[in-house]
């Protein structure tokens, strides 16, 4: 008996005594949908002929794994033979523990392509939910999410064509270490050089501990009623993206903490969960189950500022379509609360909306009173006694104010509920008037009563659900004085920091390196407004002059976004409520920073060819907004003028503020305590290992600043927080890099190589190039680390290159792309060797992706090095350029077209960019043709029909087997026969499809890939 088979064995045994019902008879695609006729038959009360439920089966198999996640949740209508309408559910919706849970074991889904097995599934109410692998092999949790993603896309898998299209969830567990993920849309699986995948999650308990042991995962995730309510109430279907998610445990943790609460009726509390921990998808969730709830009223998700209303609404109507509406004012939010509708019963507003609600003295509430009419708070008033829960999103900038008193005493029967990524404690508490008129310190806890669950950056670090951060301090640390003040204190001497005008010319030479090449964008943080102005002003002329000493120089997309003066426009009064600086500068001398901020705007229309005017700057802000998140990896994606490369801010975007693709904040302006962490926190989303840490460079050298925030907010793990916090020092990472090289250099001589890219094609085996992957990739893990570090020193820069060579890396990322590019196919195929050491590789081709090198850049160096008429110092040889476009993943799949196009260029003749492009196009074009034209000879197709078959599936972007079977109907082939034709012709058409439709995804096409 294998290992393997003895953990199988095991996991049913242990799925017993959880009480399900082992069905060993249940093998084959046959029995497997016998046995769920039964179960719907008894659930829906209906006996279904053998025509009738045919025709259901075939209505509700779909290969779509949304529309079928939806369908498994929802009330569906069948019609019978007779036309009368049959309302049915799949499973029971209304109690998921009332179901009937059963496991099943080597099920066989026989199709005319494949005869696939599958170790455990779980059925309820005879569905397959959940799939469970059982590996022997310590796969990585990325390799193993891979496996089952390539196990999807074969051909012939049964996720698209049977009952598995119901597929919610996926497990891997080598029995100590168990892991898993929700099932999507390939789109959502992605391991290329974009490589953007969806998470592979670890169960752990309540406070963060781990739970990796299967028998102990069985018990805290698979039990019958918990995994009901895994599925029922903790994952989420995107609608906007059409995408599947499960909600992490400490998410799964806080909604259950807050639900308690309000049914035990237990006061307040609040939730402490890090800043891009996920807090909305928490917050929307509990919001959700509490609309289902009948016992509350009304649920008000309050959020501070009106960018922030909006970024939550869109968010909750990303979850859920539609599920929350706009509130343009305090009108329509008090309509909303006195509304008995299900559909207001959520909703998301302001804190200045609700407190306007609630001020006898505001000015509408006044003029109301004066025309005789009821006030916001006369028509709230039969709300008073009901039962409304509060949920505050970021409390301790919503709630430090006379709004939390009022809302008390007006809703004495209220919950308030509040997320923070950084609460507020006794040292970092400011001085608030709150409860009357008596000025004092106020924590979270005071307003909150009790905290009611705890995941903290450490936590998130630690989980790599968030990244460290890398701080390079610049100016002189401020030195302890011997001298003492009247306290008998030490005194700390003021740091001598850079000037703007030196700061700029910093930025100016790290941001290539901080951004990994311009890959990502950054913020500079600035203390007023008028310093902005400055920096804006300052970058403006530094680049010009840039321009002028390099006629190469590409410029930085720079942008400014700061409050105007208000002057009665409410949405900027409301954008102000949160931007003290912002508020406070704009007092003096306003018309100047109007005409400033005018002249940004203006440069900014004329860059982003936009329309914005200084009356609509909200619009202005956004679209700002809009620009960061949409930032992309190659011109290709998106173009370098649509980016914004740095914006400079005041107080805005350092709260609440995400995106993935922004690394690098700049620091000139003061911080401490929970506005630090808040800003540094813009930083580090994650991505993939292109985005290794969050990049700080922080010019006013706060060092002790950070020590005090990092001590403040690690939660119970003080003792490693700084460890956990901050990546290795730039030495220690040298001394890495340095290791690495040389077990590369001792594995090759292993193989009695000396360590060259050339030698690579001489390593003999599979054990051996798989060996060399994992090396290299360390290697180039490391490198991408050490790059963008803006602290290295010259001599450490040398020691760098030392260890690899611009020309040895290049090579060396050349071998590894070719290297896995063959692997990578053997891998596809399948291997029924267990050790076999290619199975368990990862590639991670992000890491050899280039944000400079596309397919622009490329045709430009092309044409220059070909144009005897310029002298450039960026020219290149031909064989320079070959290493050049070899070293990159972005151009994997044109890599041979290119080199040969390139190869095939005139030596005694110039050619400009706009000839190099048509001839690259044309000579794609012939090569294509050939290619095409070798398929059909080989597989007996006319050429004309298969390049009409080709052209259809460019045209629609759709792969249609129905029209493949039309191609082959000449053959006049058996249904045997014709299935290896079918498959041996995509074989060879797939990478040629791929290449001619230059990444844009066809559908359907991936279960031949």
């Amino acid at each position: 008996m294998t290992k393997e088979q003895e953990i199988e064995n095991a996991l049913i045994a242990k799925l017993q005594d959880l009480k399900y019902t082992y069905r060993e008879d249940i093998r084959d695609k046959a029995s497997l949908e016998q046995n769920f006729r039964k179960k719907f038959e008894a659930l829906n009360h209906v006996k279904l002929t053998d025509s009738e439920f045919a025709r259901l089966r075939d209505e509700i198999v779909n290969s779509d794994v949304f529309v079928a996640a939806k369908t498994l949740r929802e009330r569906n209508t069948f019609q019978r033979e007779d036309g009368t309408p049959l309302q049915y559910t799949l499973v029971n919706i209304k109690d998921w523990c009332k179901n009937e849970f059963e496991v099943i074991n080597q099920l066989r889904i026989n199709t005319d392509n494949s005869h696939h097995r599958y170790d455990v599934i779980l059925l309820i109410n005879g569905i397959p939910v959940v799939q469970i692998e059982l590996k022997t092999l310590g796969l990585t949790p990325r390799r193993a999410m891979e496996q089952i993603v390539e196990y999807k896309n074969d051909v012939g898998n049964g996720y698209a064509n049977t009952l598995l299209c119901f597929m919610q969830l996926f497990i891997v567990s080598n029995r100590d270490n168990t892991l898993y993920f929700a099932n999507n849309h390939n789109q959502h699986f992605s391991f290329n050089a974009d490589e953007r995948f969806l998470p592979i999650y670890q169960l752990a308990k309540e406070d963060n501990s781990k739970i990796t042991h299967l028998d102990d995962f069985a018990d805290n995730f698979l039990a019958k009623c918990t995994l009901g309510q895994m599925i029922s109430r903790y994952m989420v279907l995107v609608a906007s993206e059409q995408k599947l998610m499960i909600m992490r445990p400490y998410q799964i943790y806080a909604v259950k903490a807050i639900v308690d609460c309000i049914h035990q009726n237990r006061g307040n509390g609040y939730i402490w969960h890090t800043t891009g921990s996920g807090k909305t998808l928490t917050s929307f969730k509990a919001s959700t189950l509490l609309k289902d709830n009948p016992d509350i009223d009304k649920c008000l998700f309050v959020v501070d500022r009106k960018d922030l209303d909006r970024q939550t609404r869109e968010e909750f109507n990303k979850f859920q379509e539609g599920c929350v509406e706009e509130n343009t004012n305090t009108e329509a939010l008090v309509r909303r609360m006195l509304s008995d509708d299900y559909a207001d019963k959520v909703i998301v507003t302001t804190i200045q909306k609700l407190g306007l609600a609630l001020d006898e003295n505001s000015k509408r509430n006044q003029q109301h009173k004066q025309n005789g009419k009821q006030t916001y708070k006369e028509r709230l008033e039969p709300l008073r006694d009901q039962r409304i829960v509060f949920i505050f999103d970021e409390c301790h900038r919503s709630q430090f104010g006379d709004n939390h008193q009022a809302i008390k005493t007006f809703f004495p029967k209220a919950q308030l509920f509040g997320f923070t990524g950084t609460p507020i404690f006794e040292d970092n508490a400011t001085y608030k008037k709150i409860d009357g008129t008596i000025g004092s310190y106020k924590t979270t806890e005071d307003i909150f009563q009790k905290q009611l669950h705890a995941y903290t950056i450490t936590n998130a670090i630690d989980d790599r659900n968030v990244l460290r951060f890398h701080i390079d301090y610049f100016g002189e640390k401020p030195k302890l004085e011997d001298l003492r003040n009247s306290k008998g204190q030490k005194k700390t001497s003021k740091p001598k920091l850079p000037s703007p005008e030196a700061v700029v010319g910093e930025i100016l030479k790290k941001h290539d390196s901080a951004t990994n090449h311009r890959r990502f964008n950054a913020i500079l943080a600035t203390a007023s407004i008028n310093n902005a102005i400055e920096y804006y002003q300052l970058f403006k002329q530094a680049q010009a002059a840039k321009m002028e000493e390099d006629d190469s120089y590409k410029q930085l997309n720079i942008v400014c976004v700061f409050s105007p003066p208000a002057e009665g426009n409410k949405d900027v009064q409301q954008i102000q409520e949160d931007l003290p600086q912002e508020k406070e500068d704009n007092q003096q001398a306003p018309d100047e920073k109007k005409a400033a901020l005018k002249t940004i705007i203006a440069d900014y229309n004329a860059q982003y060819g936009t329309n914005h005017t200084i009356s609509e700057f909200d619009l202005y802000y956004q679209d700002v907004q809009q620009r960061i998140k949409d930032q992309k990896y190659t011109n290709k994606d998106y173009p370098h003028k649509n980016k914004i490369d740095i914006v400079i801010v005041v107080d805005m975007l350092l709260t609440g503020f995400d995106s993935k693709y922004l690394n690098t904040l700049y620091v000139d302006k003061n911080l401490k305590y929970h506005g630090l962490i808040q800003a540094f926190s813009r930083t580090n989303r994650v991505l993939n290992d292109t985005k290794p840490y969050g990049n700080i460079l922080d010019f006013r050298y706060q060092e002790d600043a950070v020590n005090t925030a990092i001590a403040r907010f690690s939660g119970q793990d003080k003792d490693r927080a700084k460890e956990i916090w901050l990546v290795d020092p730039a030495p220690q990472v040298i001394e890495q890099l340095d290791c690495a090289v040389s077990d590369l250099e001792k594995f090759m001589d292993s193989q009695g190589l000396t360590c060259t890219p050339a030698n690579v094609n001489n390593l003999k085996g599979d054990a051996a190039r798989s060996e060399f992957i994992n090396r290299f990739k360390e290697v180039q893990r490391l490198k991408t680390q050490l790059d963008q570090y803006t602290d290295l020193n010259e001599e450490q820069v040398e020691s760098v290159n030392t260890l690899l060579p611009d020309e040895q890396l290049r090579g060396f990322r050349g071998m590894y792309l070719e290297t896995a590019k063959r692997l990578k196919a053997q891998q596809a195929k399948g291997s029924n060797d267990p050790d076999d050491p290619v199975q368990q590789l990862e590639f991670e081709l992000v890491l050899f992706a280039s944000a400079v090198i596309d397919y622009d850049y490329i045709m430009s160096l092309i044409a220059k090095s070909t144009d005897d008429d310029k002298p450039s110092k960026h020219k290149m040889s031909r064989q320079q350029l070959i290493d050049l476009i070899s070293s990159s993943a972005n151009l994997m799949d044109e890599r041979d077209d290119i080199v040969d196009y390139i190869n095939s260029l005139p030596t005694d003749k110039s050619l400009n960019e706009k000839a190099i492009r048509e001839g690259y196009q044309n000579f794609k074009a012939e090569k294509s043709a050939k290619e095409l034209a070798l398929i059909a000879g080989k597989h007996n197709i006319e050429h004309e029909a298969l390049q009409g078959f080709i052209d259809n599936i460019l045209d629609r972007m759709i792969f249609d087997g129905e029209q493949l079977s039309e191609l082959l109907e000449p053959l006049d082939l058996g249904w045997k026969a014709r299935t290896q034709a079918e498959l041996a012709l995509m074989e060879e058409l797939v990478p040629l499809l791929n290449k001619l439709a230059q990444g844009r995804e066809i559908s359907g096409l991936a279960a031949y890939e």
